[in-house]
């Protein structure tokens, strides 16, 4: 009965019930991001905190202070500084979006470069094969592949479906309908959309795998492992990738058994809230709470101060309430607004009274938003976030904003459209109750199939052979060359005997037709 009851109680919150076998050992794992944003780091601490509740030890490499306290988890940052987040005005990308790509063809190298020297960081390539498994951030971060070389080794895919790695498993997504990862066109795509899609798909891939970025890093890693083979060659060898994605929010895909969607794991129910902010946000009525977030790159000072007043001016004609997540004071802020350095969003999205999320549209924001049914204003900056917000705008839970476009007239009746139209939070009800409703939790089926991987030692039975193949090879290029020439050479003897016979046939009755009149 009891039992009954807690699968009721966890089915209610959201939380799908499953139960997995207890682990047959403790296992060792190693995840390593040494080149990854909070965001990242906030996927792979729930498959973290997961392996590590069922008694496994957890060693993590990143590039920010340490953060969880679970006994079974150590986090060693490499503490390099050639790529903080911190430092990084993502707002001057929208006038220079090919700066954010120069930062990688300088960073990635020189942390190549440096890496292996960390003591900490070295002591732990020396002793890799003590792990069970490596689990690597699939993004960025090919310059710790050494590491996952002659190991069994998962990617965690923290922006979901990247075309690019699909590949990889010999999964070719289809550019008619497939978007990059970083732009999207309405679908069923035009003519038009299908082309430019298509030429962003190869694009992207070629750019980073063969051209800009990742030879570079080669050249620095061959330096220091003559032996290893090429970085591409040890990307082929990984078993498995969790994806950051789910069907509800993201599409319909094809994907193979290698390919498992663990979206919106980090996502979970909201918890009671300092009682400063419970009393802001009941506070605020029938009205109800407007809540402004860009995320933990995106610092608020970084905002260009003409977009700031904006939204300053435009909070000021609310009858909502505002929590606003920014790191300094403002002068000129009228008294509906509440600013903090940091928040605790989920909670705040929880809240039944919280009626609209005006966020950056960075992926995790965007799946608490669903998680959690509030309607989105996306203000996207860079990188995904206007794929992110075009989706969002498109599905009808929310709308989506241009910088470059804003006027506190546009901010103000957006709102107002958020606020009072109905359909949108009915929209984000229907989502809420699609992506909560699973077998299992995305946190458990993300440690089932890591164990998976270690138990069955690689699981090359996941693999698919197509992985195997070339380009030639996997677009039957040999075998329509083959079709062609031989279709070429019947014809061509076709017309040869049809030539002959009829020569003999027809010349034949001429020659009898002579001898006649002679």
């Amino acid at each position: 009965m009891k039992r009954a009851v807690l699968a009721l109680a966890l089915a209610l919150t959201g939380v799908a019930w499953a139960e997995l076998a207890p682990p047959e050992r403790s296992y060792k794992i190693l995840m390593l991001l040494p080149v990854s944003s909070k965001s990242h780091r906030n996927v792979f601490l729930p498959v973290a905190e997961g392996l590590a509740d069922r008694g496994h030890k957890v060693v993590l490499v990143v590039n920010h202070p340490p953060v969880s306290k679970h006994p079974n988890i150590e986090e060693i940052d490499h503490d390099l500084p050639d790529f903080k987040t911190e430092s990084m005005d993502l707002f001057a990308t929208r006038a220079d979006p090919a700066g954010v790509f120069t930062l990688f063809q300088k960073a990635l190298p020189n942390l190549a470069r440096k890496l292996y020297k960390v003591p900490k960081v070295k002591e732990l390539y020396d002793r890799r094969k003590e792990f069970d498994i490596i689990i690597i951030d699939h993004m960025f971060n090919e310059v710790v592949y050494p590491f996952a070389h002659e190991m069994p080794f998962i990617t965690i895919a923290t922006p979901g479906m990247d075309a690019r790695q699909s590949a990889v498993y010999g999964n070719v997504q289809n550019p008619a309908y497939v978007p990059s990862l970083m732009k999207t066109f309405p679908l069923p795509m035009s003519m038009l959309h299908r082309i430019l899609n298509t030429i962003e798909h190869i694009r992207s891939a070629v750019s980073w795998r063969f051209l800009d970025v990742l030879p570079s890093v080669q050249k620095e890693i061959s330096a220091q492992f003559p032996d290893l083979p090429s970085l591409l060659d040890i990307e082929r060898n990984q078993s498995l990738t969790l994806m950051n994605s789910h069907f509800t929010v993201t599409g319909v895909l094809p994907l193979l058994p290698s390919q498992v969607e663990v979206g919106a794991m980090h996502c979970r129910p909201g918890k009671p809230l300092p009682k400063d902010l419970e009393s802001w946000i009941s506070g605020a009525g029938s009205e109800g709470v407007v809540y402004f977030s860009l995320g933990s790159v995106a610092q608020g000072q970084s905002m260009p101060k003409k977009y700031r007043d904006m939204f300053v001016e435009a909070f000021k004609q609310l009858k909502q309430r505002v929590i606003w997540k920014y790191e300094e004071a403002l002068e000129g802020v009228s008294d509906n607004v509440l600013m903090r350095k940091w928040l605790p969003q989920q909670d705040i999205l929880a809240h039944p009274n919280v009626r609209v999320f005006i966020t950056h549209g960075g992926l995790l924001s965007t799946q608490e938003s669903f998680y959690h049914s509030t309607p989105v204003l996306a203000v996207p900056i860079f990188g995904d976030q206007p794929k992110n917000g075009m989706d969002i705008q498109a599905s009808g839970l929310g709308l989506m904003l241009v910088w470059e476009e804003l006027t506190v007239e546009l901010i103000v009746d957006s709102l107002q459209e958020l606020l009072n139209n109905p359909k949108y939070k009915a929209t984000a009800d229907e989502v809420q109750s699609a992506l909560r409703d699973q077998p299992q939790s995305p946190k458990d089926r993300a440690v089932f199939w890591t164990e998976y991987v270690i138990r069955h030692k690689g699981a090359p039975r996941l693999r698919s052979p197509a992985a195997q193949l070339s380009w030639v090879e996997f677009l039957m290029l040999d075998v329509l060359l083959a079709l062609h020439v031989t279709v070429f050479v019947l014809v061509y003897l076709l017309r040869r005997l049809l030539g002959a016979i009829c020569s003999r046939v027809f010349g034949s009755r001429s020659t009898g037709k002579k001898k006649k009149r002679e």
